[in-house]
């Protein structure tokens, strides 16, 4: 009988997204099935998935909904045990976030298998907690901060997740005249991509011939298409997009926030992107994101309380026009991402799994 695992994941794109693919990867070797809040279910097909709803409210700074909150917490525990004993899961996954805590919780209770995953380059709080009754926690590096010295030994290190999708489309082409720039604010998008930004393209239509692919809101499709339209730019505006890969694929820059999973995929398409790090991430592991990859040479980064119109401006003509400092960035993606196959992956996660059940019976 196969092993029964289940992932754990909710609220944004950047915990869902990698859920989805962990699933896609166990999915043939294991009985897999999934948990959410209802806030990650915009960014799930629901037909795909052997999904449960486990839906866990923020906490409230309010201290008068403290003990409602706490209550609620019980409930969802004595919910979350009920779940694995009835469903027989022999492995729980957790993607990180406070949507997870019942259910690691309950897993800890009893003495389920606890694996995590931390795509950022800060440990998650949520992450922390767990970290000394998990088997193991996968990342991306072995140089994660705030994590305890103690527990080292538990990281394995994974290429990025990515979509099987991106192993499927072109890298991305780059300049040769037409500038096409893809604009990503993230899954809860981003007010700044729509202010301070629209007003840095127009200046760059001054100069380049432009398409814009903009991630925004919906709400804002009306007003800022007819903005670009006025003023004679092409533009393809999307909010949550499944096809992303695609428009990456057809860009030669990028001006993005800094998700783990968005880096990931710019990083393997070999697309240069200007990086403006969320400031009031937790942490600041947007930053620390940003940091890692411009240590390795494939981004530019801004700072956003800094920002000024001509400063995004400027540096988006440099990162354009300097040819050669572009082209290293595209090769510095290239050799960073060269060992990132969907096989390779499969093979580091199955073995993992098996190693520690075969250690553990």
């Amino acid at each position: 009988m196969r092993q029964k695992i289940l992932i754990s994941t909710g609220g944004s794109g950047g915990h869902v997204v990698p859920a989805t693919i962990l699933y896609a990867h166990l999915k043939d070797q294991f009985s897999v099935s999934m948990s959410s809040d209802y806030r990650g279910l915009k960014f799930l097909d629901k037909d795909k998935y052997n999904l449960k709803i486990f839906n866990v409210a923020p906490i409230s700074k309010n201290i008068f909904l403290l003990p409602f909150q706490f209550f609620l917490m019980i409930y969802l525990i004595i919910k979350s045990i009920l779940y694995l004993r009835k469903e027989k899961i022999d492995i729980l996954i957790s993607t990180g976030g406070y949507m997870s805590l019942p259910l690691c919780l309950a897993s800890k209770i009893l003495h389920t298998k606890l694996f995590l995953f931390e795509p950022n380059m800060v440990l998650g709080r949520s992450n922390k907690l767990f970290i000394k009754s998990c088997e193991k926690i996968f990342c991306y590096s072995d140089k994660i901060k705030n994590f305890p010295n103690i527990y080292i030994n538990k990281i394995h290190v994974i290429p990025s997740l990515l979509r099987k999708k991106f192993y499927e489309v072109k890298k991305a082409e780059g300049i040769s005249g037409y500038i096409n720039l893809l604009v990503i604010g993230g899954s809860q998008g981003a007010r700044i991509f729509d202010k301070l930004i629209k007003t840095s393209i127009i200046e760059l239509s001054k100069k380049y011939k432009l398409k814009i692919y903009q991630q925004t809101s919906s709400i804002n499709f009306d007003n800022l298409k007819k903005l670009y339209l006025d003023n004679n730019i092409d533009c393809e505006l999307f909010d949550f997009n499944e096809d992303i890969s695609k428009l990456m694929s057809k860009s030669n820059i990028c001006l993005t926030r800094a998700g783990a999973s968005t880096l990931a995929e710019l990083v393997f398409l070999n697309l240069p992107c200007v990086t403006i790090p969320l400031p009031t991430s937790k942490d600041n592991h947007q930053f620390e994101n940003a940091f890692f990859y411009n240590k390795i040479g494939c981004n530019w980064i801004l700072n956003q309380n800094e920002i000024k119109e001509e400063t995004l401006v400027n540096i988006l003509i440099d990162a354009i026009d300097n040819k050669d400092e572009y082209l290293d960035k595209k090769i510095n993606m290239k050799n960073f991402s060269y060992q990132n196959t969907w096989n390779n992956i499969n093979q580091k996660i199955i073995s993992v799994i098996n190693e520690n059940r075969i250690s553990k019976n």
